[in-house]
């Protein structure tokens, strides 16, 4: 797990960076990143859809999983869970500190900034692909590359939403150190054609993060995150379907 380690540390530095450099910049210059941060993101999501849809073997099957993915995080409520809970633990600190009730921008804006973090390391290709050359043959490549573009990504998001984007890094230690462990038990499922089939349903969530950033468009993309094991489900049915 050296590669999932470097990259949990890659964020954790990229964010106390980004944090300190929040500070010392003007408003115009944090606004420069914010634009910047959600330009490279709907670029992310555009390439992962592009360089992936020409494969797909189920050309419908990403509309499918945006559509039942978004219905079910909907209905539990991600994000305002999400929203909440961040809302309670940034109160908590702004009230020891200031001894005074805060708004609700700041941890608003937090979650957005978190939600897209979570998104951006967590969901791309190299993120998943990662865990699994790492546990089956030891190669720490694309956890490495994946970690070197983590460290910017993540100090340009905290320059702009704060170090605590920080809190991203525990949900992607946990994200590729569940695939890592259990990465022997699942790879027969793992096939190239699962794999592109998340990374397009990946690549549209990105790019509906980078339309929020830029707020063309004003998208709860915590809310449509169950639409990633939609294709996992899917690839498991068609597998059970006996062959005529």
């Amino acid at each position: 797990m050296i590669g999932t380690i470097a990259n949990t540390a890659a964020i954790v530095i990229g964010s106390l960076a980004g944090g300190l450099v929040k500070h010392g910049l003007k408003e115009k210059y944090q606004k420069a990143l914010y634009v910047a941060m959600g330009l490279a993101a709907t670029g992310l999501g555009i390439n992962a859809v592009v360089s992936n849809m020409a494969e797909s073997l189920y050309p419908v099957l990403f509309i499918a999983s945006l559509a039942l993915g978004g219905l079910l995080g909907t209905a539990i409520d991600i994000e305002g869970r999400f929203d909440r809970l961040v809302d309670r633990f940034s109160k908590g600190g702004d009230a020891r500190e200031e001894g005074a009730e805060v708004a609700d921008a700041p941890s608003t804006r937090l979650s957005e900034g978190l939600s897209t973090a979570i998104v951006l390391f967590c969901f791309g290709t190299l993120s998943i692909l990662g865990p699994i050359n790492s546990a089956l043959f030891g190669d720490e490549t694309y956890l490495l590359t994946n970690a070197t573009l983590d460290l910017v990504t993540s100090l340009v998001l905290a320059s702009t939403y704060g170090v605590g984007i920080a809190f991203a890094a525990a949900v992607l230690f946990a994200w590729q150190g569940s695939i890592w462990l259990f990465a022997q038990w699942i790879s027969p499922w793992l096939t190239p054609e699962l794999m592109g089939e998340i990374s397009i349903v990946g690549g549209f969530l990105i790019l509906a993060s980078g339309l929020s950033i830029l707020e063309i468009k004003k998208i709860s993309v915590m809310n449509f995150l169950p639409a990633l094991v939609v294709p996992p489900i899917w690839f498991v049915i068609v597998s059970l379907v006996p062959v005529a």
